[in-house]
Order: C-alpha cells, then sequence, then structure tokens
C-alpha cells in the first residue's frame, strides 16, 4: 500500500486480500476504484507478468515540450568502446532488501 496526501494505491497477489481492504476502507472512506495502476506521480506504470516496470516517458517528453526542446535534432551520445553490454539471459532476481 501506498499513501500520498489523499492518493492511495494497493494491491495484492491474493485477490481476497484486495477485496477485503476495499470492503474495509470504503466503509471508513469516501473512495472510488479506479482499476489497475497506469499512472502514479508522474510515473507511468506497465505491469507485466515477470515484474513491474516504472518510467516517465510523458514527463520527459512535457519537459522537452515545455522548454521548446521537442523539435530538436537528435545527437549519439558517445559511449567507452571497452565496455562489453550482455544480455542477462537467466534474469537473475535482485534481493530488493538491500
Amino acid at each position: 500500500m501506498q499513501v500520498y496526501i489523499d492518493d492511495i494505491i494497493f494491491g495484492s497477489t491474493n485477490k481476497s486480500i484486495c477485496e477485503d481492504f476495499v470492503h474495509k476502507m470504503s466503509g471508513e472512506f469516501e473512495m472510488s476504484m479506479m482499476g489497475e495502476l497506469n499512472y502514479f506521480l508522474s510515473l507511468q506504470v506497465k505491469q507485466m507478468n515477470h515484474g513491474t516496470f516504472l518510467h516517465q516517458t510523458n514527463y520527459c517528453k512535457e519537459l522537452l515540450k515545455k522548454f521548446d526542446m521537442d523539435k530538436i535534432k537528435e545527437a549519439a551520445t558517445p559511449m567507452a568502446t571497452n565496455c562489453y553490454l550482455s544480455v542477462d539471459e537467466k534474469m537473475k532476481l535482485i534481493d530488493q532488501t538491500k
């Protein structure tokens, strides 16, 4: 559960826990259910089977437009030639508590 002023987002892998939470909160507060989370505090949320992806694509585009940089010519960003990137084929999960 995440609370920000008067906005609450919540979720669980157990549907009955979510339903119970909604029932209890609705008894105390006036609230509406918005469905699956797609956008929260300038963060776009993409929920997938193997995890949740947060990004700020729309926010970045709005910033570029605000400062009249949305129509500028792109430029390549140099990258060190001695740096090799590889795909994490095993998709090893990280310890989120660290």
